[in-house]
Order: structure tokens, then C-alpha cells, then sequence
């Protein structure tokens, strides 16, 4: 499994920011449906809120790729 670290200098990024960021997605479009359709854990749970808060110390998974929040 590939490990992607993400550093923010802001208090949190919404989930469907980091996995653009991450570059794992594309387009938010693209984020939005993964994560609606329950293909993306957070924390080790399904998660399928996009707006989801994600702080450092989180973690998001999905297509065999963690992304870790600093």
C-alpha cells in the first residue's frame, strides 16, 4: 500500500480537497462520486460526507493508497 503525506498549514482540509490534492482524484467530480458510492475510509471507516473535516493526525484511504494528514 502507498503512503501519501499531505502537510497543511490550515486548521483542516475537506475531504474531497485532499483527495485532489493527493492527486488520487482528478476533479472534484471525480472525488465526489468515490466518496459518495462508500469508496473511501477515513480513519478505517467508510466515509461519505465530502465536506468531511480531515485535521492532521487523519487518515483517508482509497485505491490501496493512505493519505496521511500533517
Amino acid at each position: 500500500m502507498k503512503v501519501e503525506k499531505i502537510h497543511i498549514e490550515s486548521e483542516f482540509i475537506r475531504l474531497q480537497d485532499l483527495l485532489k490534492l493527493s492527486g488520487v482524484c482528478s476533479t472534484g467530480g471525480m472525488a465526489k462520486v468515490v466518496i459518495q458510492n462508500g469508496e473511501v475510509l477515513v480513519n478505517n471507516e467508510v466515509c461519505t460526507m465530502r465536506g468531511k473535516k480531515m485535521r492532521p493526525g487523519d487518515t483517508a484511504q482509497f485505491d490501496d493508497i493512505d493519505i496521511v494528514v500533517e
